[in-house]
């Protein structure tokens, strides 16, 4: 039960010690930056690779992005370049994904493209959803005016004197435009613009604010939309990342390595231990030799679902805070299948994101839609002349997780998901080299993630931005991070909350 806390020739004995749990890109982030400004660092996780939802795994010479397959955040400003530059590593190298989506709606054959030049995706909107411009307008000043308040680092929301003075000096009047919206979702702007029963325009807008809110257009936060929407566009953009996503953890390992960090892989967390309201220590699990032990810290940074933090506190979890947890809504899981095919497989000049539905009456899940990235030739992620295609969908994790013949259900579910692709990719016995599916049992054994939930606790009036969980939890030097926290999912918005936790480390 002997603490083993790494020491370095970068670090000193008076130095604050962190540990974080959890090596995804928000812990990675959060590690990296704080090793690099003179903390003792020690990350666990009990996966066998670093990188959370945003790692990989290969197989027959294909390398599959886990979950995460796209970025956001390496443009000048970016997040990912901002600290890429303060930790003085590379950024990976990658282009920008042009269209950002490609999205199929039930009955059609020419998809809604969403571009990365401003212009040409105005032209295309008001193409496909005549009549419904002002509502883009409205929603590009949001994204103009939010975008800038994010990149002056507010902190949200905010829970002590210090964190609201970032609030404050990060609100210009340009802000103040975006506050008679707090409390708006899009399905009632819809409505206020007279698009209520526009179906391909509601039905758009809930495939894409589903990947990005966890919920639809009905219910997702309007300044979170706006955001989600429009960081496609230049100057911001999304970018397919050359090699895999493992490229974005690699380096952060490598940094937080070369200043003194320390990552322990296959290491359970199994507690969090409190003392007088304040984080003091956790209990640690070897997997390979079922050695436990306990390692105290002068901080504890979670990187870790807001419900995972709650089963790590057990009975020491505040009890206002865990009735909170205990009220969030049911969150998604994903079923996803990964296919290694032959490049004949894949249509010519084919985008490398897609989004299908493939009837309208069914739900946005459950093998009813899907978000596919495609890789391209020459990009690390296939051999010549082969493809990878990830085709990922939402589903209920109760299903597999109370189901009476879980393989059987994963087959059915995976036939299903080849029949649909079939009606893009040409999928046959010969061009189909290597399928693997996930299910959210999959997810949960791998990441650790409660119950296999993907992407944070949905973007919801009470559960965005300033109504959100705070990165400063109620026990004291106890953080949480990841997209359970502001600004939500992907790996820039785990990115910030890294940020955030950091600077609020050092104040």
């Amino acid at each position: 039960m002997v603490g083993r806390f790494p020491m370095s020739s970068r670090t000193y004995s008076n130095a604050k010690r962190v540990v974080v749990i959890g090596a995804g890109i928000g812990g990675l982030t959060a590690a990296a930056l704080l090793a690099h400004r003179g903390y003792q660092v020690l990350v666990l996780d009990q996966a066998l690779v670093p990188g959370g939802c945003a790692s990989t795994f290969k197989r027959r010479g294909f390398t599959f992005d886990v979950g995460a397959t796209q970025v956001a955040g390496l443009e000048p400003g970016g997040i990912h370049r901002r600290i890429f530059a303060e930790l003085d590593i590379d950024l990976p190298e990658a282009t920008p994904c042009d269209p950002a989506c490609a999205v199929y709606l039930p009955g059609e054959t020419q998809p809604i493209s969403v571009w990365r030049d401003s212009d040409r995706w105005q032209a295309e909107r008001q193409r496909q959803f005549p009549g419904s411009e002002p509502f883009w307008q409205l929603m590009a000043d949001l994204f103009r005016y939010s975008w800038a308040f994010q990149s002056r680092d507010p902190v949200l929301p905010p829970r002590n004197l210090w964190d609201f003075g970032q609030l404050v000096q990060a609100v210009r009047p340009g802000t103040l435009f975006t506050l008679p919206h707090t409390f708006s979702t899009v399905g009632q702007v819809l409505r206020w613009y007279g698009l209520g029963g526009d179906r391909r325009l509601k039905t758009f807008l809930d495939l894409q604010l589903k990947l990005y809110s966890q919920v639809d257009a009905e219910d997702t936060a309007l300044l979170y939309a706006a955001t989600a929407l429009g960081v496609s566009q230049e100057p911001q953009g999304l970018y397919h990342l050359q090699g895999s996503m493992q490229v974005l953890s690699d380096r952060l390992v490598a940094s937080l390595e070369r200043d003194g960090g320390k990552l322990l892989m296959r290491h359970t967390v199994e507690q969090i231990y409190t003392e007088n309201g304040q984080a003091k220590a956790i209990a640690i699990r070897n997997q390979k030799t079922g050695e436990t032990w306990t390692e105290t810290a002068d901080h504890i940074v979670a990187n870790v679902t807001v419900q995972n933090l709650m089963q790590l506190l057990g009975t020491e979890a505040p009890k206002g805070y865990e009735r909170r947890v205990e009220k969030l809504p049911s969150a998604s899981g994903a079923f996803v299948v990964y296919l290694g095919v032959d490049q004949s497989a894949i249509p010519a000049d084919c985008p490398p994101h897609l989004q299908f539905l493939y009837d309208y009456d069914g739900p946005i899940g459950e093998n009813n839609s899907s978000f596919v990235s495609v890789s391209h030739p020459g990009d690390g992620r296939a051999p010549e002349g082969k493809a990878t295609v990830i085709a990922s969908s939402f589903t209920d994790p109760t299903i597999w997780s109370h189901c009476d013949n879980y393989e059987s259900l994963k087959q059915q579910y995976t036939e299903e998901a080849i029949v649909r692709l079939s009606q893009f990719f040409h999928l046959t016995p010969e061009t189909l080299v290597h399928t693997e599916a996930a299910t959210p049992r999959t997810f949960a054994h791998f990441t650790g993630r409660d119950r296999g939930i993907v992407g944070g606790i949905g973007q919801r009036i009470p559960t965005f931005g300033p109504f959100g969980f705070a990165n400063r939890t109620p026990v004291k030097h106890l953080w949480l991070v990841g997209d359970s926290t502001h600004p939500g999912e992907g790996t820039a918005g785990v990115s910030y909350s890294a940020l955030t936790v950091v600077r609020q480390i050092e104040a």
